[in-house]
């Protein structure tokens, strides 16, 4: 099982100096990936008196694609994860572009997790269907390998038309890993389809095994051989007592999990330095699982 680290995204503050030290310190301590989260956009509450969503206005978000193309400068050989960014409220060329970039500048160290997100604030502003997401989002992952793969790509959808164009400079590898996010079957069903892996949020519950037999179900289904999703669990230490972490790692590792994420936030950790110190004291506590 490899084990990553969630950049506190909503506790990082804007020091660069700060954010450059964490990943250095990330990589240093052993840490196999970083992984962050993505909102371009918060609604502002204040006209909303009835929102539910976790994120507003007030929470910060660094831009995943620009922090990773930062981070691939000044650290060596972590894996860097988006997990995820909201796929279809960005234009699918600019992301293939983009993406593409990092992983030349890191040496071929991303992994472009995708989901259709819950916003609609977010989809209006940047002025993107929220009604059909779902079904763009799928088109959008079959597009993106095509421009990461061909020199030109000449392509026709009912959402997107490309006549003998392609991105320069191409991925390393000519491709990048397409991790999925979501709890729904329309989610499942695209992992198990298009996905080279899924991000489950939750412990490892019943629901979390039932979703995992269906991702397999779903797997075989579309002629693939049944473990080509990997499984990217998540252990989020404020919700979770720290005598329960190596439990809840080998259950998950039970069920399939070939990564987990270690996520910091939401724990009344005040700056970067007490999120490293966090993360040392888990890596410690996993030590045993981890040579298992």
């Amino acid at each position: 099982m490899r084990i990553g680290a969630i950049f506190p995204q909503t506790e990082s503050g804007l020091d660069p100096a700060a954010i450059r030290d964490y990943a250095v310190a990330v990589e240093e301590m052993g840490f196999d990936h970083i992984l962050a989260y993505d909102h371009v956009l918060g609604a502002d509450t204040a006209t909303r008196p009835s929102w539910q969503g976790p994120y507003t206005s007030d929470s910060q978000f660094h831009e995943p694609l620009v922090l990773f193309g930062y981070l691939a400068g000044v650290t060596k050989q972590i894996e860097l994860v988006t997990g995820v960014i909201i796929l279809p409220q960005r234009q699918t060329a600019l992301v293939a572009k983009q993406a593409a970039e990092v992983d030349v500048l890191s040496g071929g160290r991303l992994r472009l997790g995708v989901g259709v997100g819950w916003n609609a604030v977010e989809f209006q502003a940047l002025r993107e269907d929220f009604h059909t997401r779902g079904a763009r989002c799928d088109e959008q992952i079959a597009l993106l390998r095509a421009l990461w793969r061909d020199p030109v790509v000449t392509f026709s959808g009912p959402y997107h038309t490309i006549d003998a164009a392609g991105i320069n400079p191409l991925p390393l590898r000519r491709n990048i890993p397409i991790w999925i996010g979501g709890h729904s079957e329309a989610a499942l069903k695209r992992a198990g389809r298009l996905g080279d892996g899924w991000f489950p949020q939750q412990p490892p519950n019943e629901r979390m095994r039932e979703q995992v037999a269906a991702i397999r179900r779903y797997t075989l289904e579309a002629g693939r051989s049944e473990d080509a999703v990997g499984i990217e669990a998540r252990l989020t230490i404020a919700r979770t007592p720290e005598p329960e972490w190596a439990t809840y790692t080998r259950t998950w590792r039970d069920l399939g999990a070939t990564h987990l994420s270690i996520n910091t936030m939401g724990a009344g950790l005040h700056s970067l330095r007490h999120h490293l110190e966090t993360l040392h004291q888990v890596r410690s506590a996993l030590t045993d699982v981890i040579a298992e």
